[in-house]
């Protein structure tokens, strides 16, 4: 996945000759050429724009992809409030459920109005637990209503068995982003643990209680989630599909959580005639029986009633809504205000009903011969791979032969769904905001536990129409442009190809490249986890990956803190192999195999200069803090100058020598796909 990125309709590398260059998407004037390019070329290609543009309020990270997301919720929000307006639409219609969703969400009044009581009932419903029997059947309840409480749990495709779905449960039930954030011992972490003590107490006075009520019960909330981070897989471990991989019969799973009846959960879950599961982490659910025998009932309470309304807050009224975003979104990720209304709420419909916004959107402003186009520009890139494949040193040919396989395998999905989901058994009301909101979270229950003991389904797709991003699926085995990013400003058609390419190009590149990166190397071409690797390719595609990971281990993101190249090695493999399939391709069109000039830059010059200024970004500190315990990318000024350090042609490009700070010599260069 890109997490921010780029695109639409390209040109096919037999495109005629170099067009005038699209000055939006590729301008001098966002340069600053007092800093070489091989000390810092995200400062060359970008440090003006930068300059000029700090992150808005409303954000915590602003580059090119939030200009191509704001383009695209203008659109949206046309569409939105049209539908809104239509008040008499007949019950049940496509134009009811997306405006009716959209105007109660908009209705602050109304919300403000009802303050707490939309979760009266479920807050009853807590409040009458008696023990822990009772207590797993309220968490299970509530998920189904959209509420993520103390685990995940889901219903995918079988890891080694695709063509099977089956029950999944993981790790959860912490209201900060991960086990890092309770024992990391950093100044910014320190910081942010000790506010989330004061802000559980917090939740607690807006629900009614006293200070020193909430404070007693917020210290018994904090232990139990205490004990469940301690028990928690580290994100970089989870990187390992084969760690997750954890089929067991319900005795077994029994046998680890004493006290836990797995059918009985099951059951709760509407589950029937399962026998076997995949438990992500294990030893989290051993902890969790472990707290359920040793937790008093009255703690567990506090605790399910603190993240409820800690999960529905933004749907409440506003002294919920301001209280979580003071916390979530100014203390951990820097954003000194909230984004609009409408914006949050088109969030909320979209992800309700992404279908049902997604027709709308993909008639409006979906073009089908964009589609076509990017077609184009995607087989070039998949023989272009194909081509690289062929010629890897470190490759056998046995391994060569089922890597092509699976190349060949790709499954393209480009701008929506041909099956939109049926919402026939989705009810919106025209007044009640937060029933909206569960009411949608349990369809979407309902339609997941509908694929239990039917074919997986490889035409769904997993994002919506109007999404602004893109992904592989191994288990589908599968690269996925949804319609949302193929548009300005990733991609000009008055733009020349160098722009494009390495644009568009290495977007196309990434994602296909996370079909062999890490992780995604481990599934064979059918998507199901299977070892097809040789032992000696496997441990020279380790050598050379290993390359990358300590390149960005040395490299510090904010304060004292270093870059984690183990999470984020995935995301740095896609990005060099993407770079690498798209210059590749490049040079088969006419202006790469040429030398003119455009506002004086070679062709292979402004190749490199697409790459940096699409993913340039001004980041907040607290963000950029935050994303370095979480996500598995890296900064945007890192892709932007570790990447090409590894390209031999990016030395040549820029005429980058010895001395530079991003100089390799050629034996510490990454060069895996």
């Amino acid at each position: 996945m890109l997490a921010g990125a780029a695109v639409v309709a390209l040109a096919s590398c037999q495109q005629a000759g170099p067009k005038s260059a699209g000055p939006k998407l590729l301008d001098p004037a966002n340069m600053d050429t007092t800093v070489q390019p091989g000390d810092n070329f995200n400062l060359y290609a970008n440090g003006t724009w930068l300059k000029n543009n700090p992150v808005p309020g409303t954000e915590t990270r602003w580059g090119s992809f939030n200009i191509l997301v704001e383009n695209n919720y203008k659109n949206l929000h046309g569409l939105l409030d049209s539908a809104a307006a239509i008040k008499d639409a007949p019950q049940g219609s496509l134009v009811q459920k997306v405006g009716d969703f959209y105007r109660t969400g908009m209705d602050s009044t109304a919300i403000n109005q009802k303050g707490i009581t939309p979760l009266n009932e479920i807050i009853a419903r807590i409040g009458n637990l008696k023990d822990a029997n009772g207590l797993l059947v309220e968490v299970a309840t509530e998920q189904m209503e959209g509420i993520g409480q103390l685990f995940s749990f889901g219903i995918s495709p079988d890891d080694k068995n695709v063509s099977k779905e089956i029950c999944q449960f993981g790790q959860g039930g912490l209201g900060m982003p991960g086990r890092e954030y309770y024992f990391d011992k950093d100044e910014r972490t320190t910081k942010i643990r000790d506010a989330y003590k004061l802000y559980i107490p917090k939740m607690l006075v807006l629900t009614g209680e006293d200070q020193a009520t909430a404070d007693k019960d917020a210290s018994e909330i904090y232990n139990l989630e205490i004990a469940l981070a301690g028990a928690s897989m580290t994100r970089v471990d989870m990187r390992d599909p084969y760690k997750l991989y954890n089929k067991l019969p319900l005795d077994g799973i029994n046998k680890l959580t004493p006290g836990m009846d797995w059918k009985t959960l099951l059951a709760n879950f509407k589950v029937t005639g399962q026998d076997t599961i995949i438990v992500g982490m294990p030893a989290f659910f051993t902890e969790v029986a472990k707290q359920l025998k040793s937790t008093p009932i009255e703690t567990w309470k506090k605790y399910l009633k603190f993240h409820l309304v800690n999960d529905m807050a933004s749907s409440l009224s506003t002294s919920f809504d301001t209280t979580r975003f003071a916390f979530y979104g100014k203390l951990m990720r820097g954003q000194k205000e909230q984004k609009p209304r409408w914006k949050r709420i088109l969030q909320e419909v979209d992800g309700a009903e992404g279908d049902l916004l997604g027709q709308l959107y993909t008639a409006k402003y979906f073009k089908p011969e964009a589609k076509q186009r990017m077609l184009e520009l995607v087989n070039n890139l998949q023989s272009t791979y194909a081509e690289r494949i062929g010629k890897l040193e470190w490759m056998s040919d046995s391994t060569k032969k089922k890597a092509l396989i699976k190349l060949n395998a790709f499954m393209k999905k480009i701008g929506y769904t041909d099956k939109w989901k049926d919402y026939t058994a989705l009810t919106i009301v025209k007044d009640d905001y937060v029933k909206n909101v569960i009411a949608s979270s349990k369809w979407a229950y309902n339609y997941e536990l509908n694929k239990l003991g039917k074919p997986v389904d490889r035409t769904e797709w997993g994002m919506t129409p109007p999404t602004v991003n893109a992904y592989y699926n191994p288990a589908f085995n599968e690269i996925v442009f949804p319609a949302g990013i193929l548009q300005f400003p990733f991609f000009d058609e008055n733009a020349d190809d160098a722009v494009n390419y390495g644009g568009i190009g290495a977007v196309i590149g990434h994602e296909m490249t996370h079909g062999f990166d890490d992780q995604g190397r481990l599934y064979n071409a059918e998507g199901n986890l299977s070892n097809w690797w040789s032992p000696g390719d496997s441990t020279n595609f380790t050598i050379k990956a290993n390359i990358m990971v300590d390149q960005f281990n040395k490299m510090i993101v904010i304060d004292t803190s270093h870059a984690n190249g183990a999470l984020t090695e995935g995301e740095n493999l896609a990005d060099l192999g993407g770079l690498n399939i798209a210059y590749e391709a490049f040079k088969k069109t006419k202006q790469g195999q040429g030398q003119e000039k455009i506002d004086g830059f070679t062709p292979d010059q402004r190749f490199f200069l697409s790459w940096a200024q699409v993913w340039r970004a001004n980041t907040t500190p607290e963000e950029k803090a935050s994303r370095l315990k979480t996500d598995p990318h890296s900064p945007s000024e890192l892709r932007c100058n570790m990447t090409p350090s590894n390209m031999e042609a990016w030395y040549k490009a820029f005429n980058i020598k010895p001395g530079s700070k991003y100089y390799r010599p050629e034996n510490e260069r990454a060069r895996v796909w």
